[in-house]
C-alpha cells in the first residue's frame, strides 16, 4: 500500500470561493478603486459645474456636452466605489463586477482624453491597474486554495 497519499479534506478545511480571504492586490485594487472612484465624483461635479478647467475640444467624435461627460463620470464614480468596498469584503462576485466597472471607467476616461489629458491618462492607468490586480488576486488566491 502506498502512504504517501494525501489525506482527504475535510470540509471545515476547504475555503468557499466567494469568501475567500483577500490577498494584497485584492486589497491595494479595492483602496485604488475606492480612490480612483472618489475622483471620479470630483472630477463630474467638476464637469456638471461647468468649471473653466477642461478644454473645449471642436470635432470631437464622441461629442458630449461637459455636463453630460460630467454625469457619466458622476456615475460611475459612485459606481467604483461601491464596487471597491464590495471588493474589500472578499466576495467573488465584487471582483468581477470590479473588473468590469474598472473596464467602464478605464474606457470613460480613454474617451475623456481631450477634455482633460494627463488627469485622464492617470485615471486609465489606475483603472488598468486595478484589472490587472483583481485578476491576479483571484489567480493567486486560486493556487493558494489548492
Amino acid at each position: 500500500m502506498a502512504r504517501d497519499a494525501v489525506p482527504p479534506r475535510t470540509a471545515a478545511a476547504d475555503p468557499h470561493p466567494w469568501r475567500a480571504s483577500a490577498s494584497g492586490t485584492t486589497v491595494l485594487a479595492a483602496a485604488l478603486m475606492i480612490f480612483g472612484g472618489a475622483m471620479a465624483i470630483f472630477e463630474g461635479i467638476a464637469a456638471v459645474a461647468e468649471d473653466d478647467l477642461f478644454l473645449a475640444t471642436r470635432h470631437y467624435v464622441f461629442e458630449f456636452s461637459l455636463a453630460g461627460w460630467g454625469w457619466v463620470h458622476l456615475i460611475l464614480g459612485v459606481v467604483i466605489v461601491a464596487a471597491g468596498c464590495a471588493v474589500l469584503s472578499g466576495a467573488l462576485w465584487a471582483r468581477y463586477f470590479g473588473v468590469f466597472v474598472a473596464g467602464l471607467g478605464a474606457i470613460a476616461n480613454f474617451l475623456w482624453v481631450p477634455y482633460y489629458p494627463l488627469w485622464a491618462l492617470t485615471l486609465v492607468a489606475v483603472n488598468l491597474f486595478v484589472v490587472w490586480a483583481l485578476c491576479a488576486g483571484m489567480h493567486r488566491e486560486a493556487h493558494a486554495a489548492a
